[in-house]
């Protein structure tokens, strides 16, 4: 028979909390496609609105703010009156979709990191060190559409 011994038993219980701690961290994180929980207030959500009709109506994209399209992982902004441009929704830092956009800045919500709606380029302080991938869109009538 054999003895279990002290050094067994702390070894077996540092695997299990160095697991439990580790699960606990990957839950912050987020993959392209995934779902995250959307601000109270936002502009962002997706309408699901795919296929001949386009993604969107100018008129659904404000002035210095814009639209987060989860399932095509597109944001699309209008910084300036009439000036229509889209980015990847998927956020430089750690791969997470934007949650929305705010005050001229399109929002990450896993860390916080925000981007210019006007260029993508990160802001001061956040995480992202990388600006948003930009991505063709074109308009047609009051229908905007991805390229």
């Amino acid at each position: 028979m054999s003895e279990t011994t002290r050094r067994t038993v702390l070894a077996g219980a540092a695997g299990v909390t160095a697991a439990a701690v580790l699960a606990a961290c990957g839950d912050d994180e987020q993959t392209p496609g995934g779902t995250n929980t959307t601000p109270p207030g936002n502009t962002g959500g997706n309408t699901g609105n795919t296929g001949t009709s386009g993604l969107a109506k100018k008129s659904d994209i404000p002035v210095g703010g814009g639209k987060v399209f989860e399932r095509e992982e597109v944001v699309i902004v209008q910084p300036t009156e009439g000036d229509f441009k889209a980015y990847s929704a998927i956020c430089t830092h750690q791969q997470c979709i934007v949650g929305s956009v705010s005050n001229g800045f399109i929002m990450c919500p896993c860390h916080q990191s925000r981007f210019a709606v006007a260029t993508g380029e990160p802001a001061p302080g956040s995480m992202a060190q990388r600006k948003l991938d930009p991505k063709s869109i074109k308009t047609e009538g009051d229908t905007i559409s991805l390229a």
